[in-house]
């Protein structure tokens, strides 16, 4: 299953498609020979320098850190890691020609962060450098933020029409607000670290004795009618590219992965203190005694964890509507962003030099309940990359490919750009062109 990510515009309008990345040739010819050693570029109208297309990686090994040397003829690529564990990341670029450097090398084609990033860091990055995150991207993933920018909104257009988020309380400062409000609803509450991740620090309390009143939480109302599958209640994991925020382009990849609680699902409340039944993040429920993982690569759906194209194939037999339940999240998707979009553009126009430094991958996470009503639980900064099943794999290997690919990375050599610059700076006219491929 090759999925393909498909841009969608904010406006509602027909999904548009992306690059066509299995063009081997156009009018302008092939730039590069295709094989192990050599990275593909197109070039595409508007763009005076070729860019990179990439295919998925086979197999994924450690890539070597080493000095750049230059082995062929033509730009050497560069990147580096920087705080993050992504084999899948340096596998892919590794098998496109690109080379390995230290974090702290400055002469690099692209940055892959696992953390946030300092505004700061990006004054310095050149037209051709690249990183993968937007300077305030807390402001759509740390859960608070996320909360804060979804009420403006609901204050400003109607809670209705932003109304996809669980009631939330921010404690400490809410807790006289959600006393009130649970003394008329007496629901239980899942509780979360405000910038946790991997189901870190969550708990379900049924009652607000249960509750730590002085400690800094995210508490948002546990969903009870959840749409179960053969009687386990589920998630789904959606991805999510934003290759830009002033104008807004989103794409939303077609396949994700629906995440398995490992025991049946039980609404008593006694239920309640059994993590495995009512929470579905896999970094939960993969230490459970009864955590069944799938091992055939031809299989998605089996097990804990199935392609979300495995799903909704389920679901459609079942007589869900699956069109109608994507339409809807793509419509939280969208609206999610948007709340985040004035404040992270502002961060661009003071931190980012150049209109295409920035691009990011997140991962939504979403609940489904019983009216096929998707609810967001959160948005994940570097969402899991790990390949620990053949359907990672497979799902991932693809993913990153075609991230990459919207990452719309150039060809440059970026040592052989900076000695250019220095020149130019000193008035000295250079031999022959940098980047020029023949």
């Amino acid at each position: 299953m090759a999925a393909r990510l498909q841009k969608r515009s904010v406006s509602k309008l027909p999904a548009a498609r992306t690059i066509a990345v299995e063009t081997r040739t156009d009018q302008h010819g092939a730039l590069w020979e295709h094989d192990a050693l050599e990275p593909r570029a197109v070039k595409l109208p508007g763009l005076r320098r070729p860019v990179l297309v990439f295919d998925p990686v086979e197999e994924i090994k450690t890539a070597d850190r080493k000095s750049v040397k230059r082995v062929r003829r033509g730009p050497v690529l560069t990147f580096k890691l920087v705080k993050a564990s992504a084999l899948v990341v340096a596998a892919t670029l590794s098998q496109h020609g690109f080379v390995a450097i230290p974090p702290h090398a400055t002469e690099f084609n692209l940055i892959w962060a696992g953390r946030h990033i300092n505004p700061i860091e990006l004054r310095t990055l050149s037209q051709f450098q690249k990183i993968n995150h937007f300077p305030r991207s807390s402001e759509l993933t740390r859960k608070d933020r996320l909360y804060v920018n979804i009420q403006r909104l609901q204050q400003l257009r109607g809670r209705q029409a932003y109304d996809f988020l669980p009631r939330t309380f921010l404690l400490p400062a809410e807790w006289d607000e959600y006393m009130a409000w649970w003394s008329r609803h007496r629901v239980p509450m899942i509780a979360k670290p405000i910038a946790s991740s991997q189901g870190r620090g969550i708990f379900i309390a049924s009652q607000p004795e249960e509750v730590p009143k002085t400690q800094q939480l995210v508490l948002s109302q546990y969903i009870n009618n959840p749409l179960l599958v053969e009687g386990f209640k589920f998630d789904l994991r959606i991805y999510v590219a934003v290759t830009s925020y002033n104008p807004l382009r989103i794409y939303l990849y077609e396949d994700g992965l629906a995440r398995f609680a490992t025991t049946r699902y039980d609404s008593s409340a006694r239920s309640f203190r059994n993590t495995f039944t009512h929470l579905t993040n896999y970094s939960i429920n993969k230490s459970s005694s009864s955590y069944v993982a799938c091992d055939d690569d031809d299989v998605e759906d089996y097990g804990n964890k199935w392609s979300l194209s495995a799903l909704l194939q389920y679901l459609n037999q079942q007589g869900v509507d699956t069109a109608l339940l994507m339409s809807r999240i793509e419509d939280v998707v969208v609206k999610s962003i948007v709340a985040v979009e004035q404040p992270i553009a502002a961060a661009c126009r003071s931190y980012v030099p150049h209109a295409h430094n920035c691009f990011e991958l997140y991962g939504f996470d979403v609940l489904v309940d019983d009216n096929l009503k998707p609810w967001l639980l959160e948005v994940n900064l570097s969402p899991s990359l790990a390949c620990d099943a053949p359907l990672d794999h497979k799902i991932k290997t693809h993913l990153i490919a075609d991230f990459l690919t919207l990452g719309m990375l150039g060809v440059y050599d970026p040592v052989v750009a900076r000695d250019a610059a220095l020149r130019r700076m000193r008035g000295i006219q250079p031999v022959k062109e940098a980047t020029k491929v023949s």
